[in-house]
């Protein structure tokens, strides 16, 4: 072996072990002669902890595959956010996955493979690894999305997510086209050498619209978020928390990545870009939660907020922005997951909790965990000091400081506003009365 092909095993280690481990269970659970899912999904959770563990512990920089992928320090963050993500979402999901009779071992396989695909997402340095590590994780989630064959909701909402996420695959393809014929690289750090010592072409912009436009979508992000509230009401509710949670990570990652790196030099087209996005989406997830009766629906467009509060920090243009995405992100999956986690823990005696209405009077059955959940909503209403306060904090902070007061002063009536939902949610649990029993 050569020392750059070393280095490039060396630096890509953790995508390795996922990959690998990946197929080893498959090889498992089709070649076992007994039921072996509780066995692939203890070992599935074993090698996202593996592929975790060598995140944190590798102190390992640069770029690797001909520059084709890259390892820092923002990278490394952002991965084991992605890696957390999934193993909380195959932990919580086990007893779900049994109740509801979709407990294959499939099941964890897809859940490595889509977080294959993260990775892959977080550390590309070029178009095509992006495409490539993209694909591999709306692949994996397509099927995810409808794996209960026996709902039809679920079946609805695999098939809803799959034509709507190829249509955004080929805007983004045409941008990426668009990109490489007007710069000659498909490479980050050559399309910004090309655009810092050429004229700005209007081809370029339409390619980098198409290109934002098909990253968009899988942050959910206003205009490109019509498929959230169905693709999340009607999944199994532990790939909605995780379609909520991981994969938001490598994909908000992935816009860093482009925007920051690739086309840095027109900052000034892609900011009026991001601007429109984050208040749009701001907007819409603070005004359409309000009449939502389901919960699933109402973490939709909650997720939708969320994410145009965090690319406020990016519409910054600015290392104190980025950083404000990163600590933001962090706070949402902590908060998205432990809500997620409670949904999944409560189960009433007529089945599943999904409506909003079947949370009245948990305060006077499960204080406790009523308790907690309340804590989640202040979080996520941003009520200070709690930490998704500080999450918004640091975004509108670095807004300002790039003298976007506009932006940040409708995120502040945006936070105004979405509270009133969360603000709900408590009342119900704690002034209402129990409409039945929880087993």
């Amino acid at each position: 072996m050569t020392p750059d092909l070393l280095s490039s095993l060396s630096l890509s280690t953790p995508e390795l072990i996922l990959a690998i481990g990946a197929l080893a269970l498959l090889m498992v659970g089709a070649y076992s002669r007994t039921d072996s899912t509780a066995t692939v999904n203890g070992l599935a959770v074993a090698i996202l902890a593996l592929a975790g563990f060598w995140v944190v512990s590798s102190s390992g920089q640069g770029t690797a595959y001909g520059s084709a992928f890259v390892q820092d320090s923002f990278a490394r963050f952002m991965k084991v956010l992605a890696l957390i993500g999934s193993a909380v979402t195959l932990v919580m999901s086990m007893r779900f996955a049994r109740q509801e009779h979709f407990d294959k071992f499939e099941y964890p396989v897809l859940i490595l493979l889509c977080t294959l695909g993260m990775l892959l997402m977080i550390s590309a340095n070029g178009m095509i690894g992006l495409y490539l590590g993209l694909e591999l994780q709306s692949l994996a989630i397509y099927v995810l999305a409808a794996i209960n064959r026996d709902s039809v909701r679920s079946t609805e909402a695999g098939l809803k997510y799959f034509v709507l996420g190829a249509l955004s695959s080929g805007m983004l393809l045409y941008g990426i086209s668009l990109i490489y014929g007007y710069t000659g690289n498909t490479g980050f750090q050559e399309i910004a050498t090309a655009l810092g010592s050429g004229e700005r072409q209007l081809g370029l912009v339409f390619g980098l619209v198409f290109v934002l436009a098909g990253l968009a979508f899988k942050i959910s992000a206003v205009p490109f978020h019509m498929w959230t509230p169905d693709v999340y009401e009607g999944a199994p509710t532990p790939i909605t928390a995780f379609l909520a949670a991981a994969p938001k990570m490598a994909a908000m990652a992935l816009i860093v990545r482009v925007t920051m790196g690739a086309f840095k030099p027109i900052a000034s087209d892609w900011q009026q870009i991001i601007v429109f996005i984050s208040i749009a989406s701001m907007a819409l997830g603070a005004f359409a939660a309000i009449g939502q009766t389901n919960i699933k629906r109402l973490m939709a467009y909650s997720s939708i907020g969320h994410m145009g509060y965090a690319l406020v920090g990016l519409a910054a243009n600015s290392q104190a922005g980025v950083r404000g995405v990163a600590i933001y992100m962090l706070i949402y999956l902590v908060m998205t997951l432990g809500t997620f986690a409670f949904i999944l823990a409560m189960r009433r005696k007529e089945g599943n909790v999904e409506q909003i209405n079947d949370l009245a009077g948990l305060a006077s059955t499960n204080p406790i965990m009523a308790t907690i959940l309340t804590i989640l909503m202040f979080s996520l209403a941003g009520i200070p000091p709690l930490a998704g306060f500080w999450g918004k904090w640091y975004v509108f902070l670095a807004a300002i400081n790039a003298n976007l007061y506009a932006l940040a002063i409708i995120g502040v009536l945006a936070s105004v506003v979405g509270a009133y939902y969360y603000l709900r949610i408590i009342k119900l649990m704690w002034f209402d009365e129990p409409v039945g029993g929880f087993v």
